[in-house]
């Protein structure tokens, strides 16, 4: 499912607003129950507004005799994205002033946008440009900037608890393989599986536009906030790199936790790194006034791999089992997070007699001295109503998996909770 959708998304034109992130969530309604909201262009969204909608239709640069040199329909990087509608005969020398390309990759397209700057422009590849020697050339853009809405998909998988976790992914991209139709494809993988099994918290699928739209949807749900014990953006989970999660400005929050421990025994080379303050909807939600400790969860880092903002980010830059092992460990992390609470001993005089209930050394002998059955001992000790199972797993030392193994079956037997 991962790849077929990832190919099945990948020709369409994304933008912050326009029918291409339309059909694309639209698309993502064929996997998971989205609902789609629309938010109408100049609503103020705490201190920014909707902008205008974008859609285009066709984009070029040709010779004055007809011949296409730089056509959008080949590839739709090659239109700044929210470029004004334009279509006039100009020289080579003007036209320089509006196209893009990369010096040090001269046979890749640049992603360039002009969101809130009311211009039109052209990416293209250094050797398209050296080859393209005429005096003048046809340009045209043909797009429409007008009042309309800012779309979005929204998804709640309701626990037993209303407290909820949110992850984002960015349906703002054009053709663009790992940023961000990876995160697309993960989230909803996330989604289906998370949806097929009981949990204690809530979980908040966003499929969202970058910057506007997550500050769209907090200017809307601000009674929420309170509701939201943390979040994280899922963004280049592709690629060949491994995991890496960058930590809320809390830093020490509940989400932080669970990625800490999760990535820190899967013995992939993954890595934790500190917050800063740029990248992606972690921004919104950290900021003062929102408080909501949120981090992100990446391969390539932002804007730190060549192939970023790219053609170079295509199809085959991205690989399944990446994609897979992605969506694995956030699914452990969602599962280490509905284990993250306090419990009570229920059997607190002296400890319970596990062998005559069948769970002394259930499991024993898998991994080390009966394992299971020295985190069920150290749960028991520990569980006082004021320590979290994540501070079980620091005191006892011990594997967070195996902890959280005893925490269920001691669930299961009544003996916590």
């Amino acid at each position: 499912m991962r790849r077929a959708l990832i190919e099945q998304l990948y020709p369409l034109c994304r933008s912050i607003t326009g029918e291409g992130t339309r059909q694309t969530l639209h698309l993502l309604q064929q996997q998971i129950p989205l609902a789609i909201r629309d938010v109408a262009s100049g609503t103020a969204v705490l201190d920014w507004t909707v902008p205008d909608e974008w859609n285009i239709r066709d984009g070029y640069i040709a010779t004055t005799s007809g011949q296409r040199v730089v056509d959008f329909r080949k590839h739709t990087l090659h239109v700044v994205s929210y470029s004004v509608p334009v279509k006039q005969r100009i020289s080579r020398e003007v036209l320089a002033n509006h196209v893009h390309w990369l010096d040090d990759h001269p046979s890749w397209i640049p992603y360039r946008t002009s969101y809130y700057n009311k211009t039109w422009g052209f990416c293209l590849t250094k050797q398209q440009w050296d080859a393209m020697t005429d005096p003048e050339y046809d340009v045209c853009i043909d797009a429409t900037l007008a009042p309309g809405d800012l779309c979005y998909g929204e998804l709640l998988l309701a626990g037993r608890s209303s407290q909820e976790f949110v992850f984002t992914a960015h349906v703002c991209h054009p053709s663009l393989a790992n940023d961000n139709l990876s995160g697309i494809a993960v989230a909803t993988e996330l989604a289906s599986r998370l949806a097929q099994r009981a949990h204690h918290y809530s979980y908040r699928f966003l499929f969202i536009p970058g910057t506007i739209g997550s500050l769209t949807w907090l200017a809307a749900n601000r009674e929420r906030w309170s509701a939201i014990r943390g979040g994280m953006s899922l963004v280049c989970l592709g690629d060949a790199r491994p995991l890496t999660y960058k930590a809320s400005l809390h830093g020490s929050s509940m989400i932080d936790r669970a990625a800490r421990q999760v990535l820190g025994r899967r013995d992939r080379g993954d890595q934790v790194i500190e917050f800063f303050p740029f990248g992606y909807d972690e921004r919104q939600f950290n900021s003062p006034g929102i408080a909501i400790p949120f981090g992100s969860l990446m391969r390539g880092q932002h804007g730190q791999f060549p192939e970023y903002h790219t053609s170079a980010d295509s199809l085959e830059f991205i690989s399944d089992a990446q994609l897979a092992d992605a969506v694995d460990a956030c699914e452990a992390i969602c599962a280490a997070l509905d284990t993250d609470r306090c419990f009570k001993n229920l059997a607190p005089y002296g400890e319970p007699q596990l062998g005559r209930r069948g769970i002394y050394r259930a499991m024993g002998g898998t991994s080390g001295l009966g394992d299971l059955s020295t985190a069920m001992l150290w749960v028991l000790q520990l569980s006082d109503g004021q320590r979290t199972v994540t501070e079980i797993v620091e005191r006892s030392k011990m594997p967070d998996d195996v902890i959280r193994r005893a925490v269920q079956l001691l669930q299961d037997n009544q003996l916590i909770g």
